[in-house]
């Protein structure tokens, strides 16, 4: 396809400032109005209203959203179904699941994690109670004979 304009950059070669003056001139964040967002309330107006949400000067301006503090938020310590599986006989013998009517009873606050994974096998019926489950394991779970029950409120462990 034939070109309708010679590129510029091809008449500059060799011209040192490619028709910027001082050398310097159109480098750095001096020529832009400063680095940034800076100057979106002064000089880079035309800017905001053009790219603000409903001139509003969102996302530009303003705090969005919530951060909630990490005193609050519960860490999710996590174990897959089949780890938890392969321990049973010595959660048993410390004492830290039960067993009744052939099932497995496991509270996973007490072993010390709070959220069920579905990665691996279970073999041996279960009834687990946890805070969180994902889809997986519930399914893993059922299929093997037992129960899953949630624990609603305490979340640490």
């Amino acid at each position: 396809m034939v070109r309708r304009f010679e590129r510029k950059v091809r008449k500059y070669r060799g011209s040192r400032t490619h028709g910027w003056g001082r050398v310097g001139q159109h480098r750095k964040s001096g020529s832009s109005g400063g680095r940034g967002k800076s100057g979106l309330h002064k000089h880079k107006w035309s800017l905001v209203l053009k790219y603000a949400e409903d001139s509003s000067g969102y996302p530009f301006f303003g705090k969005h959203g919530f951060k909630q503090p990490e005193t609050i938020v519960a860490a999710k310590l996590c174990i897959n179904v089949g780890e938890l599986d392969s321990m049973l006989d010595e959660l048993v013998s410390r004492g830290l699941v039960q067993v009744v009517d052939g099932k497995y009873v496991v509270d996973l606050l007490r072993i010390g994690f709070n959220k069920l994974l579905g990665r691996g096998r279970v073999s041996r019926p279960m009834i687990v109670r946890a805070a969180w489950v994902s889809r997986k394991a519930e399914e893993k779970i059922r299929s093997a004979g037992g129960s899953v029950e949630l624990i609603r409120g305490i979340v640490h462990s």
